[in-house]
């Protein structure tokens, strides 16, 4: 087999897209088949590097780690990074090519794009045996139709048979189900071959009637019923969807080695960016993560991260309005920890000068490290290695700021003073051996007798992860009719479901 492909559909964004891709992926690699993810045109703040030095969204990395092969930004060529409510930077095969009003970009630019999007699926699909795609939002927003590049125009263009994806768990699945196929024009609902139910809770047994009569109603039938898994933690994809107010990211089942717990606040700063940095630190028994949003929160908190964000200068106005900046400057003056990445690295220093992002000029930052930042135009994409505490660290940076480290000690290409540490490098903590010198650190300045576990491995705790989520596949869903779809295309006579499109 050459060429073949499946686009998975979603009745909702955070319908489970990503994660039913990812497990379609390592399902198909452990069957002997060469796989590539695909996603035209992706909206997310959590992004990655990729080899060749292109800007991917982390979902797609995550989701060709599934694949196990290396990501390229073929993969994933428009990527919209949200700089506010109406405006984006718009990245064109793993580069910035400008900022864009929503109105901007659907009123033509993305029609623009349609063409290097389908060279890219086409790439893929000659180089691959299977190239499994994964849709935005919901094929049926009516209103973007016109100018769709990652869903059902796609679909059309390439003659990709469509599995929709419905979250049961939010109630409402059958109506989702039927509605997505109905508001679609004939020529797209015969391309729709079915449904996948995700989230599933209790007896299968009590769902199947509303399966049969959904059957009835479209003509289609459901791929498989796929019961709700804890402990997931994949890279997500446009950010923290629940209230902030105690989120806590899901940790290892597992107690402490030493006699102490771990506290980690992380400051939910706006227009946050790759908060998957944290999920390193997650995995680590006996360290708790939970995102903050007030400065109490800090108090009893080992550990403050403030991550990487898409607006530096808003993030740090944002920080002071709500009083972490005055709590963040009590902890560093008691010697408590502190992690600044990337923008909140930024953020730690002494001066910023934006004029790029915020176009704000001159800002006076926190004054905890001895660094000035300039925002240049060109933005800084890499895969640095390096070495800090002793250990060997491999990360990835994303960023317009350009620091100028004036002391303090070094740490990767930022700056330790006391407990406050800054880096621009996203991913470093998921090195091994450079986590647990670090929590170390941490636990002797907070005073905790808080003992890393010798053993864990964040990459192959991700493996598992992946293998949990292609044996979600295999056990729950109808493989052998999955794999006809993605052989053979869209099966022939689908009935159209009324109305159809406006």
């Amino acid at each position: 087999m050459r060429g073949g492909g499946l686009l998975v559909a979603g009745t909702t964004s955070d319908a489970g897209k990503s994660v039913v891709t990812a497990g379609i992926c390592r399902w198909l690699v452990r069957e002997g088949l060469k796989v590539a993810p695909f996603k035209g045109q992706n909206m997310s703040l959590n992004s990655f590097v990729t080899r060749e030095g292109a800007e991917i969204g982390r979902a797609q990395a995550m989701q060709a780690q599934a694949a196990r092969v290396e990501p390229t930004a073929l993969m994933n060529p428009v990527l919209l990074k949200p700089g506010g409510d109406r405006s984006s930077q718009v990245v064109l095969m793993g580069r910035p090519v400008g900022e864009m009003s929503a109105r901007g970009y659907h009123g033509g630019r993305q029609k623009e794009l349609f063409e290097p999007v389908m060279a890219c699926l086409e790439e893929l699909r000659s180089s691959y045996d299977a190239v499994i795609c994964e849709g935005a939002g919901s094929p049926a927003e009516i209103n973007l139709r016109r100018t769709d590049i990652v869903n059902m125009g796609v679909a059309r263009a390439a003659r990709l048979p469509v599995v929709v994806v419905g979250d049961i768990d939010r109630g409402g699945v059958f109506a989702q189900f039927f509605g997505t196929t109905a508001l679609l024009a004939p020529e797209d609902q015969e391309l729709v071959a079915g449904y996948l139910v995700n989230k599933f809770r209790g007896d299968v047994s009590l769902l199947e009637p509303g399966l049969d009569m959904l059957h009835g109603l479209t003509g289609r039938r459901t791929f498989g019923v796929l019961p709700y898994a804890h402990g997931l933690g994949i890279d997500e994809e446009d950010g923290l969807r629940v209230s902030l107010r105690g989120t806590v990211r899901e940790s290892v089942v597992a107690p402490p080695v030493g006699a102490d717990v771990l506290r980690v606040a992380v400051c939910a700063v706006p227009l946050m960016s790759n908060f998957t940095d944290v999920d390193a630190l997650a995995a680590e028994p006996g360290v708790v993560v939970r995102f903050v949003d007030r400065p109490e929160e800090l108090v009893d908190a080992d550990l403050v991260v403030v991550p990487g964000t898409r607006g530096t200068v808003r993030a740090l106005a944002w920080l002071r309005e709500r009083g972490l900046a005055d709590a963040l400057v009590r902890r560093a003056a008691e010697g408590r920890p502190v992690l600044g990445i990337c923008g909140g690295f930024q953020v730690l220093g002494e001066h910023i000068d934006d004029e790029i992002e915020s176009r704000a000029g001159a800002v006076a930052g926190l004054g905890l490290l001895p660094v000035r930042v300039r925002f240049a135009r060109e933005k800084t994409l890499a895969r640095p290695t390096g070495e800090a505490l002793g250990e060997r660290v491999e990360g990835y940076e994303i960023h317009h700021g350009v620091a100028e480290v004036l002391g303090g000690e070094t740490f990767l290409d930022g700056c330790r003073v006391g407990s406050v540490w800054g880096t621009h490098w996203h991913g470093s903590l998921e090195s091994d051996g450079f986590r647990r010198a670090f929590l170390r650190e941490v636990a002797s300045a907070a005073g905790r007798r808080f003992v890393p576990a010798p053993d864990t491995s964040f990459g192959a705790l991700r493996e598992e992860q992946l293998d949990r989520l292609g044996d979600l596949i295999e056990e729950h869903a109808d493989t052998d009719a999955l794999l006809r779809l993605i052989e053979d295309g869209p099966p022939p006579g689908l009935p159209f479901v009324p109305p159809g499109a406006p």
